[in-house]
């Protein structure tokens, strides 16, 4: 596999993967920006996202957990800026977007939680002077190529 250095290559092998694939990949990015989450039950859904023997009933609930969650926080966003509360929602945001259920054929799970965990890095980042060495989206092209070697 070659190597993934842009957000078109790592659309391009987004868009071969199969919906459990899709779901495995978005919840490695979404697991990736998890040290920004303060909520427990938005943990335990991103662990259950990433089990390959999860049931059909456990990725239901663990979505419904997420998306709940990400409803709840989004009246927040915007209101002040707690920057650290809106990171927050969108690692729920992402969680969610990677347990997405089957329906919509055109969305793209792990693209979708991909964006998503990138938002909570830019919103961790206005807490945080010190900015990162390699921004998100480079480290999710180096997630996306251990997940696919």
């Amino acid at each position: 596999m070659s190597q993934i250095s842009n957000d078109h290559a790592l659309r391009a092998v987004l868009t071969d993967l199969s919906a459990d694939r899709q779901r495995a990949l978005g919840a490695r990015f979404a697991k990736s920006v998890i040290g920004l989450n303060r909520d427990e039950r938005v943990a335990r859904a991103v662990e259950t996202a990433l089990k390959v023997d999860a049931s059909p009933a456990e990725l239901e609930d663990a979505y419904r957990a997420a998306k709940g969650y990400a409803t709840k926080t989004y009246t927040d966003c915007g209101k002040d800026t707690d920057w650290l509360a809106q990171a927050d929602h969108f690692v729920a945001a992402a969680v969610a977007a990677a347990l997405t259920p089957e329906g919509d054929e055109r969305l793209n799970r792990a693209w979708k939680a991909a964006v998503q965990a990138r938002m909570a890095v830019n919103c961790a980042q206005m807490e945080d002077d010190k900015g990162e060495l390699e921004g998100e989206a480079q480290r999710q092209y180096r997630i996306a190529e251990a997940f696919l070697g």
